[in-house]
């Protein structure tokens, strides 16, 4: 076997169950699951019928570049919604099969680790609490991941400008999460700017994974995404910048396994070589249900008006016994607790049957030994308004007691 799994640490969720193994659930209790970033929102109606519609194409290879419609439909959404000038759907737009699997395989296609220097292994660098994928895919792709640390001193971002110039000169790829999961701090227009700057000077990639960028709470003021940057420095190449876009969140088509890869065609032709012998095609049903859902903005519209509802709700409960501070984005809550992360998980699912998911599950200690994700929760406001309201109710009499 490959040695570098190994290196691979268990799953946050695997390590939940171990945590709550001899919890014994109260009785009469329905559990209430704030755990996972699953949308429990209804699908929209239509993406059932356009695949019963198109379910002919399960007589038929999907190829790994996808529908030409599916492409175009993407690469004018991205223009309607970033303000691009241009996007080439031929050349700089891939479906994928999920943004997981995408952004995993992307790190094996773009990391060199031939290019290791006396100094040690290739970077992929990151924000740290993160989603555990860049780890793995770094891990796996012969690279050392490099935490970097997001913090309430910091704005739950990372601190670039404290990054070491020679770090910067060992990095092949960053990995950024805007808006981030799980702190759902979101990246500013110049910060994006900045590090574009530094991949020119020292030649890394960009990898942006905006999966949450369509879950706000001002209409007027959506988060700005990597693209966006790169077009107003006037680079509609997007050299050495990718984004990760999906319908999982921003449509509630988790299972629908959709989403693009998008940007840098000189990064996107062999990352297509790449996804040819992976044999990671999107079934055809599928793209033609997808060419649909993103040229809809109406459903997502609705999407952000429930979640708006449940983030005031739960903060009308909460914030007299646990103070919480509003995400820029996202369905996240990034709650400081009162001591151990894991206790808090542990003692409220013994007591209530809610799940949270404790924050050191989702970090790395540091260089000075501190892990930025402990005295942390995180709490995913995907259920239906009346059970995210319940499950606050019961966390407020929890800590009541």
């Amino acid at each position: 076997m490959n040695p570098e799994l190994s290196l691979l640490h268990p799953y946050p969720f695997e390590k939940l169950a171990t945590l709550f193994k001899h919890n014994t659930l109260p009785a009469g209790l329905k559990p209430v699951a704030l755990s996972i970033g699953e949308p429990k929102h209804a699908a929209p109606a239509f993406v059932a019928e356009a695949i019963a519609r198109h379910i002919g194409g399960l007589s038929t290879y999907p190829t790994t570049l996808g529908l030409p419609a599916l492409r175009e439909a993407i690469a004018a959404w991205l223009c309607r919604r970033f303000g691009l000038r241009a996007v080439d759907p031929g050349k700089q737009v891939l479906p994928v099969n999920g943004t997981r699997e995408a952004l995993f395989s992307f790190t094996q296609a773009v990391v060199d680790r031939n290019r290791s220097s006396p100094a040690g292994k290739p970077l992929v660098l990151m924000p740290n609490p993160f989603y555990q994928i860049y780890e793995g895919a770094a891990l796996l792709a012969g690279a050392e991941p490099y935490f970097l640390p997001c913090t309430a001193a910091t704005g739950l971002q990372p601190d670039f400008a404290a990054v070491p110039d020679e770090v910067w000169a060992r990095t092949q790829l960053l990995f950024i999460c805007t808006p981030g999961n799980p702190t759902g701090a979101v990246l500013a227009m110049d910060t994006l700017k900045q590090l574009i700057a530094l991949s020119d000077r020292f030649g890394f990639v960009i990898a942006s994974d905006e999966c949450y960028s369509e879950i706000y709470f001002d209409e007027a003021r959506p988060p700005v995404g990597l693209l966006q940057a790169c077009a107003e420095l006037g680079r509609d190449d997007y050299r050495n910048c990718v984004v990760f876009h999906s319908l999982s969140k921003r449509s509630n088509l988790p299972g629908l396994r959709s989403g693009f890869v998008a940007g840098d065609a000189a990064l996107l032709a062999p990352y297509l070589k790449y996804r040819t012998y992976h044999g990671s095609a999107m079934p055809v049903q599928h793209q033609l249900a997808s060419t649909e859902v993103w040229q809809d903005e109406a459903h997502v519209r609705d999407n952000r008006a429930l979640y708006r509802e449940k983030f005031a709700r739960v903060s009308e409960i909460l914030n007299p016994v646990l103070p919480l501070r509003m995400p820029d984005a996202g369905f996240y809550f990034w709650a400081a607790t009162p001591g151990s992360d894991e206790d808090f998980a542990r003692e409220l699912h013994a007591s209530q049957a809610v799940t949270v998911l404790p924050g050191r599950y989702l970090a790395r200690p540091g260089s000075d030994g501190l892990n930025p994700g402990e005295n942390h929760v995180r709490m995913a406001l995907v259920a239906a308004v009346d059970e995210c309201v319940d499950a606050a109710t019961r966390i407020r009499s929890f800590l009541a007691k």
